[in-house]
C-alpha cells in the first residue's frame, strides 16, 4: 500500500536526515495516518450529548458504529442525512449505531438540525467547529466525513457515504 511505501521512505529519512524539519514533519504525519488506518483501533471520543451527558465511543463497543462528522451549516451533510436516516432505520436492530459528531458553533443550530432532519441516533459536540477535540483526533479537514468502526473497536472503513455506505452495510448485515 501507499502507506507502507511512504513509511519505508520515512525510515530512510530518519537514518539520513534525522533532525531535518521535513523528516520530523513526515514522521509525525505518518504516525497520524497509521493511527487512523483501516485495521487500527479507533481513537476514543468523549463529548457531551445535547442533554449534557458525556458520551464515549468506547461505550458503543460491541456494535458497528458509524462516526458521522457533520454540522447544521454543512449543505452536503444535510443532503446526505435522509440517506443515513434510511440506513439507520433499516439496521438499527442489528447492532448498528451512529455517533453524530457535530462541528457546529451554536447549540441552537445543532439541535434544530437534529430535529429538522429527524436524526434519532446519538449526538455529541463540544461546539468548537473544526477545533473540536474529536475533529482534531480524527484529522477532519472537511465534512461530511465518516468512519465505520467494527464491534472490536477497529476502523473498518472511512469516507463512506451514499451508495458506498449502503453497499458496505449490506455486505456486513446481508
Amino acid at each position: 500500500s501507499n502507506l507502507t511505501f511512504v513509511d519505508s521512505l520515512s525510515v530512510k529519512f530518519q537514518e539520513q536526515l534525522p533532525d531535518h524539519p521535513f523528516t520530523i514533519n513526515l514522521v509525525s504525519r505518518i504516525s497520524g495516518y497509521k493511527k487512523l488506518a483501516v485495521g487500527s483501533e479507533a481513537p476514543n471520543i468523549s463529548l457531551p450529548s445535547p442533554d449534557g451527558d458525556m458520551v464515549t465511543l468506547s461505550s458503543l463497543r460491541g456494535n458497528y458504529v458509524l462516526i458521522d462528522f457533520w454540522a447544521a451549516w454543512c449543505r452536503p451533510c444535510r443532503a446526505e442525512n435522509p440517506n443515513v436516516v434510511k440506513l439507520y432505520n433499516k439496521y438499527a436492530d442489528e447492532n448498528f449505531e451512529i455517533l453524530g459528531v457535530s462541528l457546529d458553533r451554536t447549540r441552537k443550530a445543532w439541535l434544530k438540525a437534529i430535529e429538522d432532519d429527524g436524526l434519532t441516533w446519538k449526538h455529541i459536540s463540544d461546539l468548537k467547529y473544526f477545533n473540536s477535540e474529536a475533529a482534531r483526533e480524527y484529522q477532519i479537514s472537511a465534512i461530511p466525513a465518516t468512519y465505520l468502526i467494527g464491534p472490536d473497536g477497529k476502523i473498518i472503513a472511512k469516507g463512506l457515504r451514499g451508495e458506498s455506505l449502503k453497499q458496505k452495510l449490506e455486505e456486513i448485515f446481508g
